[in-house]
């Protein structure tokens, strides 16, 4: 059976895969920089981590929960941004020089997302779920984690740790532009498609129109499906197909609010 919304396929998504190298270098930059008995050590790991499994989490929860999904990108949004002051923090309070967005040592870090740029044209296959990362650094997503790895290593291996943390305020500033595009379109895609549980009930209402009944010539016909006005027009609730059991309507069917008894929205069919 097909599901009504597709999920998963986050290992395919630029957002997810550079939120890894960024957990990678961080757990590595602590390890060999920071005093191991220093809570900054375990702050900055976790928010590193929170950064990529948030990502990962968001893009399965999807499957029945556009809310949670919204959530949870934009907690890993959150996580890397605070991971981001403490990089800064770690550069100020050692009086080491941070890059400028536009230095030449910045720009040659944030160039690496695009030497491996081909034909636009030429994408890896995204599911629609993922469509809310497709960017320039989509064609990196073909690249194995050792292999992006290796294209970020002569500054996240360098021995001097201002180099290294200056080229993760570099990724973590690409991944959270991803994450910031990733947001906007599930809110886009939220606004066009509803959530879950209209689709949900959508699927239902469809699924019993396919009901074919008979006519008098004994010929059957499948039932032409009811359109739904996705919303109450009173509270905003979505609107589900009952029948009235009184009354000189009594057997025929209508959309009443799925509010009810607090509302009592209804509509013609």
């Amino acid at each position: 059976m097909t599901r009504i919304r597709k999920s998963g396929g986050y290992r395919q998504l630029a957002s997810f895969q550079t939120a890894t190298i960024i957990y990678d270098a961080t757990v590595w930059f602590c390890e060999k920089f920071v005093d191991s008995r220093s809570r900054t050590v375990d702050q900055m790991v976790q928010a590193a981590r929170s950064g990529r499994q948030n990502i990962a989490e968001g893009s399965r929860a999807g499957a029945t929960s556009s809310q949670t999904e919204l959530r949870l990108v934009n907690v890993a949004r959150s996580s890397l941004e605070e991971l981001l002051l403490d990089f800064e923090d770690y550069l100020r309070h050692r009086h080491l020089t941070q890059w400028e967005p536009d230095s030449p040592e910045a720009w040659a870090v944030r160039k690496v997302a695009f030497v491996k740029k081909k034909d636009r044209s030429d994408r890896s296959v995204q599911t629609d779920r993922d469509r809310s990362d497709q960017s320039d650094q989509a064609d990196l997503t073909r690249l194995k984690d050792h292999q992006r790895w290796q294209l970020y290593s002569p500054w996240l291996e360098h021995p001097d740790p201002a180099v290294r943390a200056n080229a993760v305020i570099c990724i973590i500033h690409q991944a959270n532009f991803l994450l910031d595009q990733q947001l906007d379109t599930l809110e886009q895609l939220f606004i066009n498609e509803g959530g879950y549980s209209e689709q949900l009930a959508r699927a239902r209402l469809n699924k019993r129109a396919e009901a074919r009944v008979p006519n008098t010539d004994g010929s059957v016909t499948p039932q032409t499906p009811p359109q739904a006005p996705p919303l109450c027009p009173y509270c905003g609730a979505l609107m589900a197909l009952r029948t009235a059991k009184a009354g000189r309507n009594a057997g025929g069917q209508f959309w009443g609010c799925t509010g009810y008894p607090k509302c009592n929205g209804t509509a013609e069919v």
